[in-house]
């Protein structure tokens, strides 16, 4: 959607489908609904209006039922409000951001989890070797101006 005209639309739609499931759809199945998004094409003809509903998979299927009977009298009542000469077609599908956002969160936890027994199995515990394993560079010595290395042994002399 790059035309501010047709963002226009999509949030008015968004607007009048929101108010008519608070207040006009009397449908028992229709379950706590929220209308997340609307996307619409470029020439305006088609609205996928995106929508959440609060509960089991059983509310959401007795939603998506209640929605599509209802399809019919929420593009009427767009194209009353619009005063449009085409109505787009208006199809509903379920956010999947909401899902996704709560896997993503479970995932997070466990990792979190997994950090801090790493941590606690790291409190208290030495390095297998010595404590900086790493061989240092050789200094000049400062009397006899010969290179010496300053970490290691001479193990001939042992």
């Amino acid at each position: 959607m790059s035309s501010p005209r047709v963002r226009k639309i999509a949030d008015r739609i968004q607007v009048i489908v929101a108010e008519m499931l608070e207040r006009r759809i009397k449908d028992p199945r229709l379950g706590f609904v929220t209308v997340t998004d609307v996307r619409l094409t470029g020439d305006a003809q088609n609205a996928t209006v995106f929508y959440t509903v609060l509960g089991e998979d059983a509310d959401q299927k007795a939603t998506a039922t209640a929605l599509e009977s209802a399809k019919g009298v929420i593009r009427s009542e767009v194209g009353k409000q619009l005063g449009m000469r085409h109505v787009p077609s208006i199809a509903f599908e379920l956010d999947a951001i909401p899902e996704s956002a709560r896997h993503l969160d479970e995932v997070l936890a466990r990792a979190r989890e997994a950090d801090a027994a790493v941590a606690a199995a790291r409190e208290g515990a030495r390095p297998a070797g010595e404590p900086d394993p790493y061989r240092k560079p050789r200094e000049a010595s400062e009397e006899t101006g010969e290179a010496v290395e300053t970490d290691v042994e001479d193990e001939d002399e042992a």
